[in-house]
């Protein structure tokens, strides 16, 4: 989804949580849940606003044992939301990003090639795979090693082993991160931009 930053249908529930962010991140906040309800409605045929969706900001999104899991992940622009019947994490970044990449990559990062379209690259990887993992991007950054080379994305402290699919879209980066491997599979893009 393209976020445009408008007003769309939102719970009581996360109406309340919105109304104790800063203005900026409310708005975030409310468009990408809404994203969330609206790509589930289509999926499980359900009316958008009833969804069991638990979606606290700071935290994983998550549905009702059973219903399947969903990741979520925004940048500037785009919204994109991931569904499985199996645990799976996704990110998202415009590959045009403005950053510290030189510092972002000194301080966390392993990648030999030290350009800035790599260090995105690593960067959207790793959290996906953190997404994957219910993790924290704080605690848990230093902890993941990425190899792009074999599509394989591992954690280092809990011994764990992802498998990355990764690939640009329009002008974006994205990063899904599974258990199984998806690339087997056939893979599903619906985009409403």
């Amino acid at each position: 989804y393209r976020m445009e930053y408008v007003k769309h249908v939102s719970t009581i529930n996360e109406i309340n949580i919105a109304s104790n962010l800063p203005s900026s991140r409310a708005k975030v906040f409310l468009e990408s849940r809404f994203y969330m309800r609206d790509a589930l409605s289509n999926l499980l045929h359900l009316d958008p606003l009833k969804i069991p969706l638990t979606a606290n900001p700071g935290e994983p999104p998550t549905l009702p044992k059973g219903m399947g899991y969903i990741s979520l992940s925004h940048c500037q622009d785009a919204c994109i939301i991931c569904w499985s019947n199996k645990n799976i994490g996704i990110d998202i970044e415009c590959s045009n990003r403005n950053f510290n990449y030189e510092g972002l990559a000194k301080k966390y990062f392993h990648t030999k090639k030290m350009n800035k379209f790599n260090i995105l690259k690593e960067w959207c990887a790793i959290e996906a795979a953190i997404k994957w993992d219910r993790g924290k991007l704080s605690k848990d950054i230093k902890n993941w090693k990425y190899r792009n080379c074999k599509k394989i994305i591992f954690h280092t402290k809990k011994k764990l082993k992802v498998n990355l699919n990764q690939f640009s879209f329009s002008k974006w980066i994205i990063s899904i991160a599974t258990q199984n491997d998806i690339g087997s599979s056939t893979n599903i893009i619906c985009a409403d931009l």
